[in-house]
């Protein structure tokens, strides 16, 4: 199997940080979440480590100990070289509702303008997409979703908001996200989803993956209301499809 090369640096005393090549594609993100699963099966099975990955980089790290940084990284190149190829384990494709009503849409005809299309044309871009979840980060539960269509690509705003909405789905570069709490922003806001996307009361806190997939449909304002009374109660669960790649 031909993997893709990898650099391993320190990263403080605990942690190591494995890096593949600088491109944003799934070839690299499969090879990561690969080599993440092949490492907690075989090679971290005692307590105390974590595992981060993200676009191109899997962070190991174990707060209960000091790593040897040299013995370490010898022992993660031979791991990574001992890859057999195989599937991914499964994943799972999540729909998520959104409303773009133009309360929450607050930059969604400035997006149309500057495009050059109408309203219409960016919601429906927008949800016939499937996004792929390349990270989470930044805040808790902050999806980073890569795949957005050529067309919807727009610089972030040149002037952040200083606070933007929980729910708030937003475009900037060649990405979408949702916020999942209130918060400074400079993504521009073109809908809010009705799910929460972290929950600290959850045994996972945020129901979702880097590697899942991520597919938006429109709801109505009514439909909005009503998800969000459901999402309160503990009634709502958004629609999920096993996917196998």
């Amino acid at each position: 199997m031909n993997l893709p090369p990898i650099t391993i640096k320190p990263f403080g005393v605990h942690a190591i940080l494995i890096e593949w090549p600088a491109e944003v594609n799934e070839t690299i993100l499969n090879s990561i979440l690969q080599f993440e699963a092949f490492l907690k099966k075989n090679c971290l099975v005692e307590e105390g480590w974590e595992t981060v990955p993200a676009y191109n980089s899997l962070l190991l790290l174990n707060r209960n100990r000091t790593l040897d940084y040299v013995s370490f990284r010898k022992k993660i190149q031979g791991w990574y070289d001992q890859i057999k190829e195989k599937k991914i384990e499964k994943r799972s494709l999540w729909k998520l509702p959104v409303s773009y009503d133009l309360e929450f849409g607050i930059d969604l005809e400035e997006v149309a303008e500057k495009l050059n299309k109408s309203v219409h044309e960016i919601i429906a871009l927008h949800t016939n997409n499937i996004y792929t979840v390349y990270g989470i980060g930044f805040l808790p539960g902050f999806m980073y979703l890569g795949g957005l269509p050529r067309e919807l690509e727009i610089p972030r705003k040149a002037s952040p908001r200083l606070k933007v909405k929980k729910g708030a789905v937003g475009i900037a570069g060649q990405q979408t996200g949702i916020y999942p709490q209130e918060s400074p922003g400079g993504w521009n806001i073109i809908g809010n989803c009705s799910v929460p996307m972290f929950n600290t009361k959850d045994e996972k806190p945020c129901f979702v993956s880097v590697g899942d997939k991520i597919q938006f449909y429109e709801i109505s304002r009514a439909a909005y209301d009503l998800h969000k009374i459901e999402a309160e109660v503990g009634i709502y669960t958004p629609e999920r499809i096993e996917i196998n790649d």
